[in-house]
C-alpha cells in the first residue's frame, strides 16, 4: 500500500505539490492523471527518497522508502526509462541490479523472457534501443526483485498498440496477485481500461478521485444515451411519454436518460434496439474539464473540435 499523507512539495516560490493525500489499495492499479506539470513525477519522486517533501509523507507498507531494507525487493519503479548507463547492454543492467538486491542470475533471463526482450536485443548497448525497447527494459527492472508494489511513470510512453495491450494485462495480473499499482499517464483511454482507481491532479492538487463509475456518475451530461432503433419515432414517442427529453441526432436519438433507463422503455415499448450507448462525458471530457486552467493548449475561438 502506497499511502500519501497531506503532501507538499516547494521550491522557492513555486509549489509543485500542494496538500495531497491518497492512498493506492493492494490489488488494484491506481491511475495518476494530470497535466504536463500538475505534480504527478515529482509525488513520484518524493515516494522513493528522490526529491524531498516539504511536508508531509508518503509511506509504502507503513515506511518511507528510504527505510525499507533492501527497497528494490519490495518497491519496483520506473520512472525514466533512459536513466541508466547508456554504454551498458540491456543485459548488464539487469545483471547489475539483480546482483545489488542479492537476486540469482537466473532472474535475469526470467525478467528478458517477461517483457519479450530477444538474447541479441538484450546484448545491444541502450543507446541503440529505441525508446519502446527502454521501456520494457525498464519495466524488467522494475519487476526484478519481485516487489509487491509498482510505481510507473509513463510506462506506456514509446510502446506500440501490441506492446501497450500487454502492458495492460501484465499489470493487470500483477494487480490481481495482490500487488499495489501505481501509475502515471496521459494515454487516457489505457488509463480508463486498466486503472481501478483515478486519481486527477492539477497545478499540484487533487481535483477528483474515485473509480470510474462514480468519476463520471458526477460529470456534467452523465445520465445522456445515443440509441438507434429499428423505430425511432415510436421509441421517441415512448421516451417522451415516460417524461424524457429526446432529441434527433444523425440516424438516432439524443435521450436525456440512462442507458437502463431507454433499455426498459424500449423492451415496454417492443421496439428493437439496434445501438445503444452512454452519450454523457467520458474520461477525456471530465479530465480536460477539471484541468482546463492549466491545460497549455486550447482551441483558438472559431475552430470546431
Amino acid at each position: 500500500m502506497i499511502t500519501v499523507d497531506r503532501l507538499t512539495v516547494s521550491y522557492g516560490g513555486f509549489t509543485a505539490v500542494d496538500d495531497v493525500s491518497f492512498t493506492a489499495q493492494p490489488g488494484r492499479v491506481t491511475g495518476f492523471l494530470g497535466p504536463n506539470g500538475a505534480g504527478k513525477s515529482t509525488t513520484m519522486r518524493v515516494m522513493v527518497g528522490l526529491t524531498p517533501a516539504t511536508s508531509g509523507h508518503v509511506t509504502i507498507g507503513g515506511l518511507r522508502y528510504q527505510d525499507i531494507p533492501n527497497p528494490g525487493r519490495h518497491v519496483g519503479t520506473l520512472l525514466d526509462a533512459s536513466a541508466q548507463h547508456a554504454g551498458r547492454t540491456g543485459r548488464e543492467i539487469l545483471a547489475i541490479g539483480a546482483q545489488t538486491m542479492g537476486l540469482p542470475k537466473t532472474r535475469v533471463d526470467e525478467m528478458l523472457e517477461l517483457v519479450g526482450l530477444s538474447d541479441s536485443e538484450s546484448t545491444r548497448r541502450l543507446r541503440n534501443y529505441s525508446l519502446g525497447m527502454k521501456q520494457r527494459l525498464g519495466i524488467a527492472h522494475a519487476l526484478l526483485g519481485d516487489p509487491s508494489v509498482l510505481i510507473l511513470d509513463e510506462p506506456a510512453n514509446g510502446l506500440d498498440p501490441a506492446g501497450i495491450r500487454w502492458m495492460r494485462g501484465l499489470l493487470k495480473g500483477y494487480a490481481d496477485r495482490g500487488g499495489t499499482v501505481l501509475l502515471s499517464s496521459h494515454l487516457l483511454h489505457e488509463v480508463e481500461q486498466i486503472a481501478d482507481e483515478m486519481i486527477l491532479i492539477g497545478l499540484g492538487r487533487i481535483v477528483a478521485q474515485g473509480d470510474k463509475k462514480s468519476l463520471l456518475a458526477g460529470a456534467r451530461g452523465a445520465d445522456v444515451a445515443l440509441v438507434t432503433s429499428l423505430d425511432n419515432a415510436a421509441l421517441g414517442a415512448a421516451l417522451a411519454v415516460d417524461g424524457y427529453l429526446v432529441e434527433q441526432a444523425g440516424g438516432g436519438l439524443r435521450v436525456t436518460a440512462t442507458t437502463e433507463q431507454v433499455g426498459r422503455a424500449a423492451l415496454s415499448a417492443g421496439v428493437v434496439l439496434t445501438d445503444l450507448r452512454s452519450g454523457g462525458a467520458g474520461l477525456e471530457d471530465l479530465f480536460l474539464e477539471l484541468t482546463s486552467s492549466t491545460q497549455r493548449d486550447a482551441l483558438p475561438n472559431g475552430v470546431p473540435a
